[in-house]
């Protein structure tokens, strides 16, 4: 038990609360006076030597369960919550084990049986389902929501939804009443966010390995300049974040010295025939005055950036690129979004962006999981920062689209793109997930945007990166 005690205090620090060793030695003497019977004393006693401020009570509270959790997975109902008659409850495993059988083996068909059936699983059999997806890629309790989502949406919970409306529809064609429907949905449903609490409970037991360093490795070594350019932005480790830092501002000098060699080039403008004819007619359709194209004006940016977990990475990394082309860009206003707008310039202002970044990301951000309301920010833009846009003005939103349901203020959206020379959105999903629906934010509201932008570019890791920033300054 004392090395337990010792592994939880070493998750409490790095999950940034503040511990001394003397105030370590104290939370173990306190056990030893307490004992381990009494689960709610040997609680209070650990809280009591650990905790000091009222913000680390939270991470105590998320953090305890993992490390002195019961290791009985959560309870389920049974199939139709024990409403159903002996026939009709023979009636739905029939068609239960019909529809299975459909279905390609595998994690999803285990799922589906016991949502329905209600038979658990055990914590072995959903650790074998994720052994097959990607591992936690953070070890910081904060983001266990988020790589939660992340883990179901590999094993395709989505589909479970599908299957189980599919069930009900071919028990209502056999005649079952409605009755007993509604009662086999309401189990079902309650069985499923009983599975999704246990995949929740495991995929924060991996993260706590990892953290430990008990976890399963993602590669060997450090990755090459050319893995960390193609490395999915998503499943960055912590652990690269300077040499990622350090590539981003290499890329960025690239992209400074090619722009700046266009602009050289382009000085004087390309020929313009037209004007150039029309000015030479006073002397009989001889050219003798040579007219130019005006050179194109340094273009002015305003950025939209959705400040979730899932973003954080490719926000960072767009933000440090954009801020260090700040001689080839006019001017440069960046907004975060999460439930309302929040004005990113002033940090970049007062600060070097790497600093910038850090103060960003530490000051704004998400108060509670799947918070994001694009539509919401967007009235707010429209209503308190029109003004900065202008037929100058390319407007770049990053983000996948996902309003958890929100209304997506198309209307705002468009009010923007009348005004806006360009907008452009960096979507931060693969493209095969744009539109597809997501078990934590529902379905995606991309393509509801896309008509009224001039460009989509998927952004899902460095290099598409900047080459969608390196696209911007190649239209007039």
């Amino acid at each position: 038990m004392d090395r337990r005690i010792t592994e939880f205090i070493a998750g409490l620090r790095a999950a940034g609360v503040r511990i001394s060793v003397a105030e370590s030695a104290d939370a173990l003497r306190a056990i030893e006076q307490a004992g381990i019977a009494d689960r709610n004393i040997f609680r209070l006693a650990l809280q009591t030597a650990l905790i000091k401020e009222r913000q680390d009570q939270t991470i105590f509270n998320e953090l305890f369960p993992l490390y002195f959790g019961k290791d009985a997975p959560p309870a389920m109902q049974p199939a139709g919550g024990g409403q159903l008659s002996p026939s009709e409850l023979q009636q739905l495993m029939q068609q239960l084990q019909q529809l299975l059988s459909q279905l390609p083996p595998g994690p999803l068909r285990q799922l589906f049986q016991s949502m329905v059936s209600g038979q658990p699983l055990s914590n072995q059999q959903i650790r074998s389902m994720l052994a097959n997806a990607s591992p936690p890629h953070m070890t910081n309790p904060r983001y266990r929501d988020w790589m939660a989502r992340q883990a179901m949406r590999e094993l395709q919970m989505q589909r479970l939804q599908q299957a189980l409306r599919q069930l009900l529809a071919q028990l209502r064609e056999q005649g079952m009443r409605e009755e007993a429907l509604q009662a086999i949905e309401q189990a079902a449903r309650a069985n499923l966010q009983a599975l999704e609490q246990q995949i929740g409970q495991q995929v924060a037991q991996q993260m706590q390995e990892q953290a430990q360093g008990q976890g399963p490795r993602q590669s060997q070594g450090r990755p090459s300049e050319r893995e960390l350019l193609d490395l999915p932005l998503e499943r960055l480790d912590e652990s690269l974040l300077p040499e990622m830092r350090t590539l981003v501002r290499k890329l960025a000098a690239r992209l400074r010295t090619r722009l700046a060699l266009r602009q050289r080039r382009g000085k004087t403008g390309t020929l313009d025939a037209k004007a150039t004819i029309r000015t030479n007619q006073r002397f009989g359709g001889v050219p003798m005055l040579i007219r130019h194209r005006k050179r194109h004006l340094k273009p002015k940016l305003v950025i939209l950036c959705d400040r979730s977990v899932s973003t954080q990475h490719v926000m960072s990394c767009m933000l440090l690129m954009i801020y260090a082309l700040h001689d080839q860009v006019s001017r440069t206003r960046s907004f975060a979004f999460i439930d309302r707008l929040y004005d990113m310039s002033h940090y970049f202002a007062e600060s070097r962006p790497e600093q910038a970044i850090t103060q960003v990301l530490a000051e704004i951000r998400p108060t509670r999981s799947y918070s994001t309301d694009l539509g919401h920010a967007l009235a707010e833009f429209c209503r308190d920062q029109l003004h900065l846009v202008d037929r100058r003005t390319t407007v770049i939103v990053l983000g996948d689209g996902r309003n958890n349901d929100n209304d997506p203020n198309l209307p705002a959206f468009e009010q923007i793109r009348r005004r806006a020379r360009r907008i452009v959105w960096f979507a931060t999903e693969e493209r095969w997930k744009w539109g597809v629906y997501d078990p934590g934010s529902l379905s995606s509201d991309i393509y509801k945007y896309a008509p009224m932008c001039d460009a989509m570019h998927e952004v899902t890791t460095l290099r598409q990166l900047a080459n969608a920033i390196d696209r911007l300054f190649l239209h007039p």
